[in-house]
């Protein structure tokens, strides 16, 4: 352990597993804070303290047995026929149980956020009929779900970055304070900014379809994912202000 502190790769490593973990966290963050919005603020803190808890530890629990994380990605069977990609590629994709629960979690993903953006557009038909979605004990069920999903897909890109254990384990736990940090404020600016709300489900989306490819094997580079995410963010942004801007004249 004391060998960790003086080693430059282990400190190396633990500031690019960090920062790889925190960018990770963007998803979980933005599913978790859609979902606790629906509570009233005791139980919505309560729920985001919760929902991160159990990403720690959801993760901790991976790292320890990475024999069994690693045996995750192993092919379990291939998909019988093949698909032309184009320019005489043939794809053949084989799946593993790592590929089966990005595949779960991302339909889940799709799902979720399809049916909040019905409920956001049928506002006042929707709030009523499914009051009961928002149960406290429901919204903490589907965020271990997701947890579960984003901490195997988080733990098997850190396995490939660091090879100690201790030094993943520390990058997991600075990466939930800062999610832990962040998640209020951004949970609080979606409930204030309700056309954000609509932003974030999209967002939902989007990394749902991304998970799902990434279980058939066609992966696609979170880079052009967050990169997406950050410019429309930003458009938003000066709509938020533009809005302020309005209320202030009148």
């Amino acid at each position: 352990m004391l060998e960790l502190l003086t080693s430059p790769e282990a400190w190396a490593a633990f500031v690019t597993l960090s920062v790889m973990e925190i960018v990770l966290g963007i998803d979980n963050i933005i599913f978790i804070s859609i979902l606790v919005n629906k509570l009233p603020e005791p139980q919505a803190t309560r729920a985001r303290q919760i929902g991160l808890i159990l990403a720690f530890a959801f993760r901790v629990l991976l790292l320890l047995g990475i024999a069994w994380i690693i045996g995750l990605t192993t092919p379990i069977f291939a998909i019988p026929f093949d698909i032309d990609m184009g320019g005489g590629e043939l794809f053949d994709p084989e799946i593993s149980w790592r590929d089966l629960i990005l595949i779960a979690g991302g339909l889940f993903l799709i799902i979720k956020g399809t049916r909040e953006i019905h409920m956001e557009i049928e506002h006042e038909e929707a709030v009523l009929s499914h009051a009961a979605s928002s149960a406290f004990s429901g919204i903490i069920f589907q965020i271990v779900l997701i947890d579960m999903v984003f901490s195997v897909d988080s733990i098997l890109t850190a396995i490939g970055m660091a090879d100690d254990v201790e030094v993943m384990i520390a990058a997991v736990l600075v990466a939930i304070v800062i999610m832990y940090v962040a998640s209020g404020p951004i949970a609080g600016f979606v409930k204030r900014n309700p056309t954000t709300k609509m932003l974030a489900l999209a967002f939902l989306l989007l990394i749902g379809v991304a998970l799902v490819a990434d279980g058939l094997g066609f992966h696609i580079p979170r880079g052009y994912i967050y990169v997406s995410m950050a410019f429309a963010a930003f458009v938003e942004m000066f709509n938020v202000l533009a809005r302020r801007g309005k209320r202030k004249t009148h």
